[in-house]
């Protein structure tokens, strides 16, 4: 996985604006507590974000995080069970233009600690052998057993032409820390580019814009050019998201995370983003548009009242399926099968016709 990948260079870099700046002091600042985990997660996500699309920060913006870095192997020690959280941060600050390479000595306690070892997950495993990686105390996943089970479950298919969002996070988690977050050739298999394209179709359906944003970056990062219809539908949410200052602090789960996903995934293609207005005041509140319900109810429905007439032929089916469908989830169903040259495939599995026969009770 030496090949290094070139995206195109994202043209809200320099911030003249300073909307980023501002970004990131309300995140620091004015969202969570630093002792909070939410806090540890989401500027995690943020810096990741703009490490990893090669922004240009000054020094002064930087400086919100001024205090947590001088405290991190305290932290760290302390708090082992958060040590993702914390070599993340701290290796993209680093990465970002700030402090003296902490991050390899912090990687080096982890690795000797044994850390890793307390993961019960393969892709909590990945993510933990990333991050070491990039500071050289471990070896990058490679041609490791961890690396081949990855690759086993991207590569079944089938698993991701039927509704698991689970397990379609846990897909695209993969393929970034394969890439590097998008620093080098992740060296998919053509099965794999299908569980990608498959996910992609049952999250445009669902109309579930956060998981196809990641979708769209893990295929770019695979060097593949998503689906306009997916791209476009990410572009509309992320900028209908409003960015507002609230003063009540315990607010409901907000669109930060949406927010920030579909903003990346535009950011990795040279599209120009996070350039909102930036409230200055109170907690930083990101208002999610409203979204109309997809497709994917109503066809899982019609499919399953059909019973042993349902055929995995989407060519036979089509028409007595979009017969059924609301007029909205019949609309978000025809630009979902224009997506893509893949959905007879996803449909043939999605379906489930051959599951009609072979389970019986008593």
């Amino acid at each position: 996985m030496s090949n290094v990948i070139s995206f195109p260079q994202p043209s809200a870099l320099q911030d003249p604006a300073g909307s980023v700046s501002l970004l990131i002091d309300a995140v620091a600042n004015r969202r969570h507590a630093p002792d909070d985990v939410f806090w540890l997660k989401e500027n995690a996500e943020l810096l990741g974000v703009l490490a990893a699309t090669g922004q240009i920060l000054n020094p002064e913006t930087l400086a919100v995080y001024a205090d947590f870095y001088a405290q991190i192997e305290e932290k760290l020690r302390f708090f082992p069970q958060y040590y993702r959280f914390f070599l993340s941060i701290c290796l993209d600050l680093e990465d970002l233009g700030m402090g003296a390479n902490k991050g390899a000595a912090l990687c080096r306690w982890v690795a000797q600690a044994g850390l890793p070892e307390a993961e019960l997950s393969d892709l909590q495993r990945a993510e933990a052998q990333y991050l070491l990686s990039r500071r050289g105390a471990v070896l990058p996943l490679g041609q490791s057993a961890l690396d081949t089970r990855l690759r086993a479950f991207t590569e079944r298919a089938e698993t991701f032409a039927l509704p698991n969002k689970k397990a379609a996070y846990e897909l695209t988690h993969i393929v970034f820390y394969l890439s590097g977050y998008g620093r080098y050739d992740p060296q998919l298999s053509d099965a794999a580019l299908n569980s990608l394209e498959f996910a992609g179709v049952l999250a445009y359906l669902d109309q579930n814009i956060d998981l196809l944003a990641e979708i769209c970056t893990a295929l770019t990062f695979a060097g593949k050019t998503p689906s306009a219809v997916w791209t476009d539908a990410v572009a509309r949410v992320h900028h209908a998201i409003t960015l507002t200052g609230q003063a009540d602090a315990a607010r409901a789960v907000d669109g930060y995370h949406l927010f920030l996903v579909s903003g990346w995934a535009q950011l990795v293609r040279g599209t120009k983003v996070f350039d909102q207005n930036v409230p200055e005041n109170y907690m930083l509140h990101f208002a999610m548009p409203q979204v109309l319900a997809g497709a994917l109810r109503p066809l899982s429905t019609c499919l399953f009242d059909l019973g042993k007439q349902r055929s995995a032929d989407w060519g036979g089916m089509r028409g007595r399926v979009i017969a059924q469908m609301p007029q909205h989830s019949r609309e978000v169903l025809q630009a979902a099968e224009q997506s893509t040259d893949k959905f007879d495939a996803f449909f043939e599995g999605f379906a489930r016709a051959g599951m009609t026969r072979g389970v019986q009770s008593g």
